[in-house]
């Protein structure tokens, strides 16, 4: 079993950042005469997510890990091993966080003013974002893309919380759980290296520990895989599509 946590944790390290980002360029490249190219990235994605799970997930039935060892059970509160301080900052952080996300949700489809003022800030943000070529602008692209939001959220929460933070712990048990969820941070930060060093890397690392926090906290990824979701969700919020099927 440590061969196989060492390969799912070598895959951190080489495919997303190195593979990932290799293929985010030509994507940039492709997608500027190619039509089909964010189908087909989403495909892609979809599936090089799915892959290194589903082998987790067959891991957890096969094996001495289990599925509650990988934060597939029902959440319990737990505040003991980072303290009640850091454990309930976290859930106020993803309270609040989760509640502007609703807010601009709802406000988004009732109020022509939230709309509006949502619209605003996406096009300022998305003019500095180097990697916006990647959110649908068809109504097929973005039905696509609630998939890949959905596989993002179950895989990514899969891998980076519920596995790394179990492997990384039994393979150096000397470790703190500070370092531990740091480290695991940082392979999530490191998996959206395409979206630049600042953007992607530091702020998602940012979030992997937040969400780590929020793991440990509950024990738990399975409201951490609904609030996943909901971000990513909330990311194509108010892109242009066009009446195109293609």
């Amino acid at each position: 079993m440590e061969f196989a946590f060492w390969l799912v944790i070598i895959f951190t390290l080489l495919y997303e950042p190195i593979v990932g980002y290799v293929d985010f360029r030509k994507f940039k490249l492709d997608v500027k005469t190619n039509e089909k190219a964010r189908i087909h990235y989403y495909i892609h994605s979809i599936i090089g997510l799915w892959v290194p799970a589903i082998f987790i997930l067959l891991l957890a039935a096969f094996t001495d890990l289990t599925y509650k060892d990988i934060g597939l059970t029902w959440p319990a509160i737990n505040t003991e091993i980072f303290g009640p301080v850091i454990t309930y900052s976290a859930f106020g952080i993803a309270l609040f966080y989760l509640f502007v996300i609703l807010y601009y949700l709802i406000g988004y489809r009732y109020s022509a003013k939230i709309k509006n003022q949502l619209l605003q800030v996406k096009e300022k943000e998305w003019e500095k974002a180097a990697f916006s070529e990647i959110l649908p602008t068809t109504k097929k692209e973005r039905k696509l893309w609630n998939y890949v939001s959905i596989t993002a959220a179950v895989t990514e929460e899969i891998i980076y919380r519920g596995f790394l933070i179990s492997a990384l712990a039994f393979l150096f048990p000397h470790f703190s759980i500070w370092l531990i969820t740091l480290l695991a941070s940082f392979l999530f930060g490191l998996a959206h290296t395409y979206q630049g060093l600042i953007t992607g890397v530091l702020r998602t690392t940012v979030m992997g520990m937040v969400f780590s926090i929020l793991y440990i906290g509950l024990g738990s990824i399975l409201p951490l895989i609904v609030f996943h979701f909901l971000i990513d969700f909330f990311a194509q919020l108010g892109e242009n599509v066009t009446e195109k099927q293609t």
